[in-house]
């Protein structure tokens, strides 16, 4: 939580955090601002003491919205710094900055985050390090950040913001398969549009946008929505020109984001319309089962690789590969079993075999359960997912309903 961050400051000898960038689309800023139409803007928060947000004169309302302090990149004024130094625009940002942390009284090691241009950042930190040498800049690697260790645990507000995402995510599946499921079907069983021409994938993938933009939620990390082979590669975004057809296994996998880079839902389903072969009611079946005994076996502050041995075991058991028997399995199962959501998709606790201890299923804590089964070479792909929130009070909570149907029914065509 945002009120772990002085202890986890801390905890790394950090002095003070710099995180730059635009208020939106930019996760460590996005956590501390809320968002907003804030560009270019540096937030600084020494040790035990409130975050600054420096930004432009014509974007002080917006940063107002934070309820940070807010002060102006304007109290240095930019072309007595670009004449210092010497006309040279990246040494300029570094001697603004290394004014702001002279006046805030910050020396020592500072942690850096944000997203933002490379080159002009790494340019600017170079100088800053040599007009600045009693600041010791630290990067961190993003699996171990301050910011996602921060991030890994929710406040209640936040989970509401994953819950209504989640609201949001069924609504548009449903309206999915509602669309699907009441499709003509032409020759060679492929589904027909409303003008009666075959329906291709990327039609539907256009409708599924529209829907998400109606409801104020945006696909900014795209989504999957793959069939046949393509569904027995994880993350496949499927084809735009494949012809949506019977029997074929389709897997929807869709992770709707808040506008501006708020928080994120996850869920999967995986459908096969009018019929399916028996195979694939019976892999289906398997992927099924496995979540089901995952569900039952979540105990409250375990570590989440847990969840991971089982599933191996599960399908290992069913004659599987998984990642404990091959190093890089390309069918069967082949990935961890979950991870964190919040204003990043994957995020802290992490579930692979080698991930740390400390990532448990402990209160805060929101998650996804996703065991899948991988065969693209025999066409097919299957993957059931959900997002789960530890409560305050230890239980583990479904965050939004749905159905776990694999063969849809159409209204418009009955099996020979």
């Amino acid at each position: 939580m945002k009120s772990d961050l002085d202890n986890l400051m801390r905890s790394r000898n950090f002095n003070a955090i710099l995180v730059f960038g635009n208020a939106e689309n930019n996760p460590p800023m996005t956590y501390l601002t809320g968002g907003g139409h804030v560009t270019s803007a540096t937030l600084v928060k020494k040790l035990d003491q409130d975050a600054v947000l420096f930004c432009g004169l014509m974007e002080r309302d917006e940063a107002a919205k934070s309820g940070l302090k807010v002060r102006l990149y304007d109290e240095y004024p930019w072309q007595e710094l670009l004449k210092e130094a010497n006309g040279d625009n990246s040494l300029m940002a570094a001697l603004r900055l290394r004014n702001i942390l002279t006046d805030m009284g910050i020396q020592g090691r500072v942690g850096l985050y944000g997203h933002i241009e490379l080159g002009g950042m790494f340019s600017t930190l170079g100088h800053l390090q040599k007009v600045m040498p009693s600041v010791e800049l630290v990067g961190e690697a993003r699996e171990s950040s301050l910011f996602l260790y921060a991030m890994e645990t929710k406040e209640d507000a936040e989970v509401a913001h994953i819950r209504n995402m989640g609201r949001i995510t069924i609504e548009v599946v449903g309206l999915t398969a509602q669309y699907l499921t009441s499709r003509a079907v032409g020759a060679d069983e492929v589904l027909l549009d409303e003008a009666g021409a075959p329906l291709k994938l990327g039609v539907v993938k256009g409708k599924i946008n529209l829907w998400l933009a109606e409801r104020n939620a945006v696909p900014s990390e795209g989504f999957i929505f793959s069939l046949g082979r393509d569904a027995g590669v994880p993350h496949s975004q499927g084809n735009p020109d494949d012809l949506m057809r019977l029997g074929q296994t389709i897997v929807f996998d869709i992770y709707p984001q808040e506008p501006g880079g708020g928080y994120f839902y996850d869920f999967t389903r995986t459908w096969s319309l009018g019929y399916a072969t028996p195979q694939a009611l019976k892999l289906y079946g398997q992927v099924h089962s496995c979540y089901d005994r995952l569900i039952e076996n979540l105990f409250l502050n375990a570590p989440f690789k847990d969840s991971q041995v089982l599933t191996c075991e599960i399908f290992e058991a069913d004659g599987h590969a998984t990642p404990r028997t091959h190093k890089a399995p390309m069918q069967g199962y082949i990935h961890s079993i979950g991870h964190g959501v919040g204003v990043n998709i994957h995020e802290r606790p992490w579930s692979g075999l080698t991930a740390a201890e400390d990532n448990l299923l402990k209160p805060g804590v929101v998650i996804t359960i996703e065991p899948g089964l991988y065969y693209p070479e025999q066409g097919m792909g299957f993957r059931i997912e959900d997002t789960y929130w530890v409560n305050p009070n230890g239980k583990i909570e479904l965050l939004a309903e749905y159905p776990y149907d694999f063969v849809l029914p159409m209204k418009n065509w009955k099996a020979s």
